[in-house]
């Protein structure tokens, strides 16, 4: 069973994500920052992260690279509600696998983490 941490500091949208991968089979776990992130990934090796850019505390770029230090090959998905421009430099700053702005589309989102948690399998 796969397994990905969903990190995100709005409830509603851990809440979306966890129902839409467990119903496709996905183990999921969920935190609400950075700290809470890296403990469970600390207990638990996961397949894959779906991280907030902005995150209280540490911000998504932070947690992004102590994530990496932990698990270099883990591949982790950025949401952030930066416009594309940032997002552009927010890329070049950072090493996640893929950027999904917000709001995002839903089934793109988990079609788009299914296919490439697929790939790495």
């Amino acid at each position: 069973m796969k397994k990905i941490l969903i990190v995100d500091d709005q409830k509603g949208i851990r809440m979306l994500l966890d129902e839409i991968f467990t119903s496709e089979g996905v183990k999921t776990y969920l935190a609400s920052n950075g700290k809470e992130a890296l403990k469970i990934l600390e207990e638990t090796k996961m397949d894959g992260v779906l991280l907030d850019m902005k995150l209280p505390g540490m911000d998504g770029k932070e947690v992004l690279k102590k994530m990496k230090a932990l698990y270099s090959d883990m591949p982790v998905f950025m949401m952030t509600a930066y416009d594309e421009g940032e997002m552009r430099v927010q890329e070049n700053s950072c090493h996640a696998d893929y950027y999904f702005p917000k709001p995002f589309n839903v089934h793109e989102l988990k079609n788009t983490v299914l296919e490439l948690l697929e790939k790495r399998l």
